[in-house]
């Protein structure tokens, strides 16, 4: 049957309209909002709630659990974007690496396939990369660059994997990163596969540290590519992946906002170097849920330029804890703000959570929240330090990065007996301020304390009885206050 001309435009619309609801509905990171009232530990698993981001700097309060929308009018929630499952293989806009000649079988080299793919998915909205199950890639170092077009998912259901070592690291290559992600908005980074980072090799490069009895470190090359980075992007969402065995970070975010990390597993040996799970830094409006990381280094280290970062229901261990910085180094301005660590378990690892600056530094750390986190075994459970230094030739300077406004609410546990479990080492000439303790009961894992709680120029206020006593923080405020215009942000 024939139909007129204006009723085949308006029915061609209409089918466009239904099969494509979605497409181009931009992801977002918001955090919750604050209540009074903590859950307990361990916490069930966390689903961000999609209110409003709070503002930059406001006195940071207990969070409130998340609360589920009503199955009449559901709100969309950041972790899953596509509800309509992109990822589908028979899918239009999916693009199988196979199909741009990727072997699978772990030895040959399938980076161009992955680099035609990618081409071919970032041309439309809501494009798939997909590295299929059941198959091995390997790949080299490389750039994934944007602009694309929207919706963009980058889907391993497989295996990815790096060569195996700096003797077969390509020359031409860079040694500082391998996969990188770059300038992009309204990605995800997502599946149910695994990405393989064979740093075995990589940590025994003689620069590294060795940490047995006898450990050295040696002179010589000792460039070590970070796993994933994510570089000058926004909107972002990595979901559900295995990340194992970096040969240093292996999850690196550079200039970013709006990142939701949900559901993801890091996992590399307890003495392998400088493996941070997740690293952040000059980075804006992030959420870190429902995670398991175990590593060598910081589970999760927080650097300058950071603001408005949601931590919960994350896992660490053994690792070096939940840090924010080093901050400072090399003389330079540090800025960060309004950090929320909640509902968290940290176990047998060398720190709990810690502050770390180097003197001569400036810039603030303000607006922090420590909450409802559980420690067991950990060596320096409750840490500040502003006398930073990786070796004994650091010199004393006047200056430091200003600490204000930090809260340590529900922390219990137990602690390795080889070091005070709570720990403010502040500046001499910039005292660190507003500290709250409320709630802090920590036990030795066995044996008996050693050594009271160590403050030095620290000042706060003791809610409630801390175990053990901090008699050492002072109450009200330093004589001599810091100069807001040095040292504000």
């Amino acid at each position: 049957m024939e139909l007129p001309g204006g009723f085949l435009v308006i029915w061609i619309t209409v089918i466009l309209i239904v099969q494509n609801p979605s497409n181009v509905e931009g992801r977002f990171h918001y955090h919750k909002k604050q209540k009074n009232k903590a859950s307990p530990v361990p916490p069930p698993a966390y689903s961000p709630d999609p209110s409003p981001p709070f503002p930059v700097n406001p006195p940071p309060t207990v969070p409130s659990d998340p609360s589920p929308s009503s199955p009449e009018n559901p709100t969309p929630v950041p972790s899953d974007p596509y509800p309509n499952d992109p990822g589908d293989s028979n899918s239009g806009s999916t693009f199988d690496v196979m199909s741009f000649g990727a072997v699978g079988d772990g030895c040959a080299d399938d980076t161009a396939a992955f680099r035609e793919a990618w081409k071919a998915a970032c041309a439309v909205e809501s494009g798939v990369v997909l590295a299929p199950s059941n198959y091995c890639f390997k790949i080299t170092s490389t750039i994934f660059s944007g602009p694309c077009k929207p919706g963009l998912v980058f889907q391993v259901d497989g295996v990815l994997m790096t060569p195996e070592g700096p003797d077969v690291w390509p020359e031409s290559d860079s040694r500082n990163q391998w996969l990188v992600f770059y300038r992009l908005d309204n990605m995800s980074f997502t599946g149910s596969g695994t990405i393989e980072g064979n740093g075995e090799k990589w940590w025994d490069l003689p620069c590294k540290p060795h940490r047995g009895p006898n450990g050295s470190t040696k002179s010589g090359p000792c460039n070590s590519p970070a796993l994933i980075r994510f570089f000058m992007s926004s909107n972002l969402v990595v979901k559900g992946l295995s990340i194992k065995n970096s040969p240093m970070f292996h999850m690196k975010f550079d200039g970013c906002e709006g990142v939701l990390i949900d559901e993801l597993s890091i996992s590399s040996p307890k003495l392998s170097p400088n493996t941070d799970g997740i690293h952040i830094e000059n980075t804006k409006s992030v959420g870190i849920y429902n995670s398991k990381i175990a590593n060598g280094d910081d589970c999760i280290s927080i650097g300058p330029g950071c603001s408005d970062v949601d931590i919960a229901g994350v896992t660490c261990g053994p690792s070096h804890g939940i840090s924010i910085g080093s901050l400072g180094v090399h003389n330079s301005q540090a800025c960060v703000s309004n950090i929320s660590v909640r509902n968290v378990a940290i176990r047998e690892s060398d720190n709990g959570v810690r502050i770390k600056t180097w003197q001569g530094g400036t810039g603030s750390v303000s607006g922090i929240l420590f909450e409802n986190i559980d420690m067991e075994n950990v060596r320096n459970c409750i840490l500040v330090d502003q006398y930073y230094c990786l070796s004994k030739a650091c010199l004393n300077q006047t200056s430091a990065v200003y600490v204000n406004d930090i809260q340590f609410r529900n922390i219990k546990g137990t602690y390795d007996v080889r070091n005070t479990p709570i720990h403010f080492a502040c500046s001499d000439t910039v005292a660190c301020t507003n500290i709250t303790m409320s709630d802090v009961e920590l036990l030795p894992y066995e044996g008996e304390l050693v050594e009271d709680p160590f403050c030095w120029n620290a000042y706060g206020t003791q809610e409630t009885l801390t175990i053990p006593p901090i008699n050492c923080l002072q109450e009200g405020e330093p004589q001599s206050v810091v100069e807001a215009s040095k040292y504000g942000c």
